[in-house]
């Protein structure tokens, strides 16, 4: 009861002094660590943004690399073995097709490829079946890269059309 008094009378009893150094420092700690993973996962989640949206550019541009191929001669679109991978590759003036992997910077792998289109007796494209259409393709671009839990890989299609 006596220490008691003492405490609510404003003294402190031996070693309450370092009881507070002690728990301070651990808020403190805590605190630290805890700033400290919010920043990481955010520098983190930052990166992975960045290369989402490199992805995406790169996807973008595949296609209208598939484009610019289309409008220079249906040739280079139709005399592409169909649902073969082809990697895109730029010598400094002009775009070509290659069979071996290309890496834009190291970290992307870009592939296109280019699938025969099928129509029905009502001109529609058709999954199965039906009648090729020797003037409309299907270009799939695909772009992969490696991240700490395994592989990822976007694409996207589009039709093209000997419009020339």
């Amino acid at each position: 009861m006596r220490s008691l008094k003492k405490i609510l009378s404003g003294g402190s009893p031996k070693g309450f002094g370092l009881i507070e150094i002690i728990v301070g420092s651990a808020i403190l700690t805590i605190s630290l660590i805890a700033i400290s993973t919010y920043f990481q996962k955010s520098l983190q989640l930052s990166q992975d943004s960045a290369k989402m949206t490199q992805a995406s550019f790169l996807l973008e541009e595949g296609i209208e690399i598939a484009k610019f191929f289309r409008d220079a001669s249906w040739l280079n679109i139709s005399g592409l073995t169909a649902g073969a991978p082809y990697y895109l590759q730029f010598d400094g003036t002009k775009w070509a097709t290659t069979s071996s992997n290309v890496f834009v910077d190291n970290v992307f792998e870009r592939k296109l490829v280019i699938d025969n289109v099928s129509r029905d007796g009502s001109d529609e494209i058709v999954s199965s079946g039906g009648t090729n259409d020797p003037n409309t393709k299907k270009a799939t671009v695909s772009v992969s890269w490696f991240e700490k839990n395994g592989t990822t890989t976007k694409s996207i299609s589009t039709y093209l059309t000997n419009i020339f």
